[in-house]
């Protein structure tokens, strides 16, 4: 018997997620619904339906927000549960990344969204001047973050550091698939930064196929939950984008 918390038992259940994702038809078939409860209910019938659980007509943008950012802890936390101990920190260290803009807002004297200082995740930090941010920032559970407020634009790299501290064994070896999996996202976001307007879509659906194929050579390698990882953060951006983009702009042409 396989047991949970081991890399055996880790690949079966990321491997049975994985196949269960989205095909290229069905975003289609979903990106041409004009109306957000409509693509609401055709998103609660396929294997997107995790992503929108909890989620009505009737909510709001920040609600939409709120609750994918849920979902996604959610995620990362299951992940973390099947995995050996050793890698749960590097693992959990993942579910921070969706609040990285929202920090970098504030850090850069941005005015806290009204929500924000009601989400507990937030609210202290929230509450007081932004002078004052940064001590309550060091003394929470993002605290490796705190280095970053002076330097907003550090703040993805300053991430990236911890989660290298974090992970049991450190990276070296070119042949190693969590090494190729930092090459392969230092590529796409040297190429994003670069890209002209409008090629976004085409090269996240590159590095998609890329780590779909790494994926499958990473076989009992630790480095398969954070591709699936990478892989679903790509799935719920796009997600993100269709549900916030019918809701916003209701009335604009689908292409």
């Amino acid at each position: 018997m396989i047991e949970c918390g081991s890399l055996e038992y880790a690949q079966a259940r990321l491997q049975s997620r994985h196949g269960q994702r989205a095909t290229e038809a069905q975003w289609q078939q979903l990106e041409s619904i004009r109306e957000f409860a409509a693509l609401l209910d055709a998103t609660r019938t396929g294997p997107l339906r995790p992503w929108v659980a909890g989620l009505t007509a009737q909510a709001a943008a920040q609600v939409i927000e709120a609750t994918l950012r849920a979902h996604w802890h959610a995620a990362v936390a299951e992940i973390v549960a099947w995995m050996p101990g050793a890698w749960h920190g590097a693992l959990a260290w993942c579910a921070v990344l969706p609040e990285l803009p929202l920090l970098q807002h504030l850090a850069r004297g941005g005015a806290p969204e009204a929500w924000m200082q009601q989400d507990p995740r937030w609210r202290e930090l929230c509450a007081l001047p932004h002078g004052e941010r940064a001590a309550v920032l060091a003394r929470g559970p993002w605290r490796a973050l705190a280095r970053a407020w002076s330097a907003p634009a550090t703040l993805a790299s300053v991430w990236q550091d911890e989660w290298r501290r974090r992970l049991p064994q450190p990276l070296h070896d070119t042949d190693d698939s969590l090494w190729q999996l930092m090459a392969a996202l230092r590529l796409h976001g040297a190429a994003f930064a670069g890209a002209p307007p409008g090629s976004g879509t085409p090269l996240r659906r590159a590095l998609q196929v890329r780590l779909s194929l790494l994926m499958r050579r990473a076989t009992l390698e630790p480095a398969v939950a954070f591709i699936h990882l990478v892989l679903s953060a790509l799935e719920l951006e796009r997600l993100r984008g269709e549900l916030l983009g019918r809701k916003l702009f209701a009335n604009a042409k689908v292409a």
